[in-house]
């Protein structure tokens, strides 16, 4: 008895650029991130036949209350779109979203979003909800980290930055040894050092001068953010002179950045169905004709058989 909870933009971007984008519907529209995201579900259910599983969406790339907290989250990603700001997404990958949304819908495999809110928000709200089964996250997305836990149920973050067949499983114990991290509340202890550490790629400058391997001294041996940040107001001689003065010239980054860097675990997620995993696909036709119609070839054909069994 496991849940499944995948990070669908994570997992098509990743298929979008392994596959060659000469794979094409008969119109010319490319179909490669269609053809590698459902083979990526079809192993996934494959090897580890989850009993429940939820492909988790993007219903705001760039949430408000993240924005309001730290205008330049994303920034860099931003591509003026009329009136409106939009995420940055390769012309050959846009038109493919709805495709892969449409397939998922007709597969009768469960998805789930949140209003104003990330896929890391719904994944992590589903993780924090699930006292019954384990939970696997499977991401590219090494911010997940941050939801392994061993009770109520044990999560796991099923690392796929390389690839499904070069996952890499992360659990509290093992991101603990990867990090150097406090073996009590591993996970909310790397967000604490993700915090310090910052993250270019998501416009988080971090703490000057204080790297990844300083981040998580720091919280091994404060215990947490918190309690690090009182040190250096309080001038704690464990806290090296230069660490000490950034930290408080950096008071204002680091008042709003938690609030950028932990998922939501109230995001008011909204299941489109049950999120058991179906012995059957929900309507075999329209996925025939989804095949046909956008040339998907043996992709569609393993998950149907992934499904059935």
């Amino acid at each position: 008895m496991t849940l499944a909870l995948l990070d669908s933009a994570s997992l098509y971007f990743r298929a979008f650029y392994a596959l060659p984008d000469s794979m094409r519907a008969p119109d010319g529209t490319a179909v490669n991130a269609v053809r590698g995201f459902a083979d990526t579900i079809a192993r996934i259910i494959t090897d580890r036949r989850p009993t429940r599983l939820v492909a988790c969406l993007d219903a705001d790339w760039r949430p408000a209350f993240r924005v309001e907290a730290l205008p330049t989250y994303k920034a860099h990603r931003v591509a003026e779109e009329g009136d409106g700001l939009e995420e940055e997404v390769p012309d050959l990958l846009s038109p493919q979203i709805p495709i892969i949304l449409d397939l998922l819908d007709a597969v009768g495999l469960c998805t789930a979003e949140a209003v104003g809110y990330e896929a890391d928000d719904v994944m992590g709200a589903l993780t924090h909800r699930e006292t019954v089964d384990p939970v696997e996250v499977i991401t590219g997305d090494r911010d997940m980290f941050q939801v392994v836990r061993y009770s109520p149920t044990p999560a796991t973050v099923w690392y796929v930055g390389s690839g499904w067949n070069k996952a890499v499983v992360i659990g509290p114990a093992e991101l603990a040894e990867k990090y150097d991290l406090p073996t009590e509340d591993t996970g909310p202890r790397y967000a604490d050092m993700a915090v310090l550490r910052g993250d270019p790629s998501d416009g988080l400058p971090g703490v000057p001068g204080i790297g990844e391997k300083t981040a998580a001294k720091l919280i091994r041996e404060f215990g947490s953010l918190q309690e690090l940040l009182a040190g250096a107001e309080a001038g704690d001689k464990r806290i090296p002179k230069r660490a000490q003065a950034n930290l408080v010239a950096s008071a204002e980054y680091l008042a709003a950045a938690p609030t950028v860097v932990a998922v939501a675990v109230d995001a008011p997620v909204v299941l489109d169905r049950d999120d058991k995993l179906p012995a059957a696909p929900a309507d075999l036709d329209r996925v025939m004709a989804l095949k046909e119609r956008w040339d998907l070839g043996n992709s569609v054909d393993r998950l149907v058989k992934a499904i059935t069994g």
